[in-house]
């Protein structure tokens, strides 16, 4: 029987046994989406798996005895360049974007964290993080900028383990003229009267995206919390940075557990625009009609920290098998959730969800129907109806057709949506929908 959670630790490089720093106060912190368009399938992977580390601790710890923090990136180049294509406001832009997240992701079934901070709400602290640094002689202020100085900190790099020249030599290190080291990394940068930014000690201006992080993390968290989640690519620079920032601001370690989720391709090749592979959760959901349980499920099969190739068939066998599993219960709307020991046992082994997968095939269909509502499938499938989170983003989908005046597109997502019985009315307030 497996009691002890074990989780692979990325700064360890070894499967740990969770300890939290108190059983009362577990605490978890993912780095969310930069709200500038639609969510992409790989940015699902680490929205799906953490979901499943939140669902198993708060069954292990109390609902109301773990925080997760999953963080709201408003502020970004990417995002004032968008705000400038479109010749809209860019708080307009960023509401607008995170409103299809929102939608897209409840459509994976996924619960929503305790807290969802807006990097601009949360300003004050990264300038009094940098003031600190700069007190502390971490970082220096030059030509507008302030930079945090990587060789006044003894340990960096201890996350990725890479040497500074190792650093240098790597694509992610930008290069500028007024850094002192190569590897320096900015802290707050100057903005111009058209660019979003607010006063600070060092002018007008904003803060650089790995300060964001450690700033609302610290404020929602603590100095030190138990866990941090993100994709294997966020380990350098995002993630060594954080932990920089972090430390050398408070004197205390930041974070305990580092969790990083592998990455996702396409019929085995990488996720690009340019070779035609490139799809949003909401083009799943939408134009390939493809259910959210089957999407999360295809995202869930593979080891968490293994590379995930999606794929055609994939989706239908994680179709026949949703479709298989529903087949065998009655209706789990009345059932209690909860996870079978066998199952339970594999999920505490660092997240061995292909080993749970495998031990569902063989439970009894109460404890298969008590095991899909613990881990968010609902029945969508097994009735044939959208849930109420597809018609959400359905009807978004439709809502920027017209706006883009795809008409022949906007009709056809009312057309889907008659066939599964749902109703359109648009109205001056917006579209509302009944079942009929």
């Amino acid at each position: 029987m497996q009691s002890d959670l074990t989780l692979y630790n990325s700064l360890s490089r070894q499967k740990d046994v969770f300890k939290p720093i108190d059983a009362n106060n577990v605490r978890m912190y993912v780095c969310g989406p930069t709200v500038y368009d639609f969510a992409h399938i790989g940015n699902a992977r680490p929205v799906v798996v953490f979901d499943l580390l939140y669902r198993l601790l708060r069954d292990k710890y109390g609902s109301d005895h773990v925080t997760y923090v999953r963080n709201i990136t408003d502020i970004d180049d990417k995002i004032m360049n968008r705000a400038a294509e479109e010749n809209i406001d860019i708080m307009t832009l960023t509401q607008r974007t995170t409103e299809y997240f929102h939608a897209d992701t409840d459509a994976l079934g996924v619960l929503r964290p305790n807290h969802e901070p807006r990097a601009t709400e949360y300003v004050e602290q990264m300038i009094g993080m940098i003031s600190t640094l700069m007190e502390k002689e971490y970082a220096y202020a030059t030509e507008g900028h302030v930079l945090f100085h990587t060789p006044s900190m003894e340990d960096y790099g201890k996350l990725s383990r890479r040497s500074l020249d190792d650093m240098i030599a790597g694509a992610r290190v930008e290069v500028a003229p007024f850094k002192k080291d190569p590897t320096d990394f900015v802290l707050w940068k100057p903005s111009d009267n058209e660019q979003m930014g607010w006063q600070s000690p060092w002018g007008y201006g904003r803060p650089g995206w790995h300060i964001e992080c450690s700033a609302m993390a610290g404020k929602l968290l603590g100095d030190t919390f138990d866990i941090h989640g993100g994709g294997i690519d966020l380990i350098f620079p995002h993630h060594e940075n954080e932990i920089a920032q972090s430390c050398c601001t408070t004197g205390k370690p930041y974070v305990n557990y580092w969790m990083h989720n592998g990455f996702l391709q396409i019929n085995g090749q990488k996720m690009s625009k340019s070779l035609g592979n490139f799809f949003t959760i909401r083009q799943l959901l939408t134009e390939k009609n493809i259910a959210g349980e089957v999407v999360k499920l295809l995202l869930l099969r593979t080891h968490y920290r293994q590379p995930l190739d999606w794929t055609d068939d994939g989706v239908t066998e994680c179709q026949n098998i949703l479709e298989k599993w529903f087949s065998k219960i009655e209706d789990i709307s009345e059932v209690k959730a909860g996870l079978p020991e066998a199952v339970k046992n594999a999920l505490y082994d660092d997240l061995n969800m292909p080993a749970a997968i495998a031990e569902m095939h063989h439970l009894s269909p109460e404890d298969l129907a008590r095991c899909l509502k613990f881990l968010g499938f609902e029945k969508t499938l097994r009735t044939g109806k959208l849930s109420e989170a597809d018609i959400k983003a359905l009807i978004d989908a439709r809502n920027q057709a017209r706006a883009d005046k795809d008409f022949a597109k906007s009709d056809a997502i009312r057309d889907q949506l008659l066939e599964d019985g749902v109703h359109l009315k648009d109205t001056r307030d917006g579209t509302s929908w009944t079942r009929k």
